[in-house]
């Protein structure tokens, strides 16, 4: 596949993301207050009333504008593993180009409370049947869905190997603007973001005891009075991936799998999977690292429902820092 083949996906995916953060935005205007009720649950998520939305509105743009040249799976929040979904319709998965992961809003919760920032996320994939996995993803795209009282929404987007295209979206003139990212080159954590991931109340306990041992050996627990590493509970993968690519955090990572398991919890529904992290290639195209806890690619296979476990760093002197001492922690705690 060439790369002017690829960036034209680019620019369709992006096209198809700006319909999203639309509908959403003229949906909100006219019943805001519905944004929260529970649509249906699945074996992946809770699917609220603002995902079955831009469920309708990315059916209805496939089959407008798709190409048919290129046949895709289409693999998201909301669809179950099993269901095969593909445009032009009912092509069969042998049959096609592409597979396509997707989540239209990473963060719906912060979204249907017009608390922060969602995110609208997709990986294409050249088409490995179920072999296809997240290595594989070779044009990612992110669009951010703001709240009602901000101006601007953000968007990255790449074609592997090619480097980033970063742009922002004045809401009110509707133009376009240049958006300058660059991870932190700071090699250390002092007065800096940084954390693990505990969004909810189970495993809390656990995770932040890995957590502060581990600044406990980098030697910044209590440190001159302590405070010098910040928290930021970002209730979206995709939102964390953008917060290391645009400089405001230095680590931010997700091991809720190994901290369940632990405690014999079920980590299929409240774990990253698949589509939320289909944007990590932007954060390496960026300059960034992100790996498994062990420091090992992700590798999870592109479906809905496989618990995923993902630190990112900002650089390659973090990363290094980190990695031994997490990685012993978790065996000790895990």
């Amino acid at each position: 596949m060439k790369n002017t083949d690829l960036d034209k996906a680019r620019k369709l995916l992006c096209q198809l993301q700006n319909h999203i953060r639309d509908t959403l935005i003229t949906a909100r205007a006219k019943s805001g207050h519905t944004f929260s009720r529970i649509a249906a649950v699945t074996e992946a998520d809770t699917i609220y009333e603002v995902d079955k939305i831009t469920e309708d509105a990315i059916f209805a743009w496939f089959e407008k504008y798709w190409p048919k040249s290129c046949p895709v799976e289409l693999v998201m929040e909301g669809i179950e593993d099993g269901d095969d979904v593909t445009y032009p319709a009912n092509t069969p998965i042998k049959q096609t180009v592409f597979k396509l992961i997707f989540d239209p809003i990473d963060g719906t919760r912060n979204l249907m409370y017009d608390k922060r920032s969602a995110w609208i996320l997709t990986g294409l994939a050249l088409q490995k049947g179920k072999r296809t996995n997240l290595q594989d993803i070779v044009v990612s795209v992110m669009t951010e869905l703001s709240t009602s009282k901000m101006w601007r929404s953000d968007q990255i987007s790449a074609v592997k190997g090619q480097g980033l295209v970063a742009r922002a979206f004045n809401l009110q003139t509707r133009r376009w603007s240049k958006l300058a990212v660059r991870p932190s080159r700071m090699d250390n954590f002092e007065h800096g973001f940084a954390s693990i991931a505990r969004f909810f109340p189970e495993g809390k306990e656990l995770l932040g005891r890995i957590e502060e041992d581990l600044w406990k050996e980098l030697g910044l627990h209590g440190k001159n009075g302590g405070q010098l590493v910040f928290d930021d509970q970002y209730i979206t993968t995709g939102g964390q991936i953008y917060e290391l690519i645009i400089g405001h955090d230095r680590m931010l990572g997700d091991i809720r799998p190994m901290a369940y398991a632990k405690l014999g919890l079920s980590s299929s529904t409240l774990c990253c999977h698949p589509y939320d992290i289909c944007t990590a290639m932007l954060l390496e195209e960026a300059g960034g690292i992100i790996e498994g806890p062990d420091g090992k690619a992700l590798k999870s296979p592109l479906d809905t429902t496989t618990p995923i476990a993902w630190m990112g760093y900002a650089n390659t002197k973090l990363a290094k820092t980190v990695r031994p001492i997490l990685k012993r922690l978790i065996k000790e705690h895990c």
